[in-house]
């Protein structure tokens, strides 16, 4: 069966899917995005993604596509299409199609929104849990907003590539402070050695993961002692544990970061549990 692609109103081949040439997403890189995962045909965390899709549209001034409900429609519809069962749907708004100029158009010009969903093999996730990933820091060359999930994610994907020459999975973003920031797609935690779960306060400077919040609940759930607070490299590398959180992984172990082994260079105990526990917490709603 052929991939569909939602594309401002019509329902299209994945191949055949376009948008125009003076969309301000493609000139302007002027548009939010999000992913959203598919766990044994429930999408998970919904509403927060549609919370977090509505403070970014918000924070840049972009009107919603569509009504809420409208919006969760089309999603489903395009799972079904996909017969997505496992795996995630792409989302993204722009501010729409005008021409080139770097001011917004005009009041009116109608938001472009495309959606996407596609099947992943859970089995791949799973030999990733199984063994851990390797990473590498990277100073953070981004704008300051990085709270938006813009579709500007350029210094992401040149960050993404020099961890793929390395020999890496994921790249960690590192402040002029040498203070840990957040992964390319992914925010970090560590257990420190008091064994504590530790990850970076989300009010400024990293993205407010939906995964991340979730696992706070897990951990709640679990018992696990867990602060919000800014780390260094040099704790990071000496962790009892280290891990990335993102929609579409949910938890992967980190293993090895600048090619230093961490704790024992196996998977940990804590990222374990939290991720077994993350679907019994998290919002699922059935496709």
């Amino acid at each position: 069966m052929p991939r569909i692609a939602y594309v401002n109103g019509r329902y299209v081949k994945h191949s055949d899917a376009s948008v125009h040439i003076e969309d301000r997403g493609y000139q302007f890189a002027d548009g939010v995005y999000e992913v959203c995962e598919i766990r044994h045909g429930y999408i998970v965390d919904l509403t927060r993604h549609l919370d977090r899709l509505g403070r970014s549209l918000g924070e840049l001034s972009i009107a919603w596509p569509m009504s809420r409900a409208a919006l969760t429609r089309v999603i489903r519809e395009t799972l079904r299409r996909n017969h997505v069962r496992n795996g995630l749907f792409y989302l993204q708004v722009t501010r729409g199609v005008a021409r080139r100029d770097h001011v917004f158009p005009a009041d009116g010009t109608p938001p472009s929104l495309i959606i996407t969903a596609k099947s992943t093999d859970p089995k791949i996730i799973a030999a990733k849990n199984a063994n851990g990933i390797k990473a590498i820091t990277v100073t953070d060359n981004r704008w300051d907003r990085v709270d938006i999930k813009s579709v500007g994610l350029l210094p992401n994907a040149m960050a993404r590539q020099q961890a793929k020459e390395a020999g890496a999975q994921e790249a960690i973003y590192v402040d002029g402070d040498g203070m840990v920031k957040e992964g390319a797609a992914t925010n970090v935690w560590m257990v420190d050695s008091d064994g504590t779960l530790v990850t970076r306060p989300a009010e400024h400077g990293i993205l407010r993961g939906i995964t991340r919040t979730t696992l706070i609940d897990v951990a709640a759930k679990l018992g696990l002692k867990i602060t919000e607070r800014n780390f260094s490299v040099s704790e990071m590398l000496a962790a009892r544990e280290v891990f990335l959180t993102a929609a579409t992984s949910i938890c992967f172990p980190v293993v090895s970061i600048d090619g230093q082994t961490i704790a024992n260079g196996h998977p940990g105990s804590v990222s374990q549990k939290v991720r077994e526990a993350f679907f019994d917490v998290a919002e699922k709603i059935a496709i």
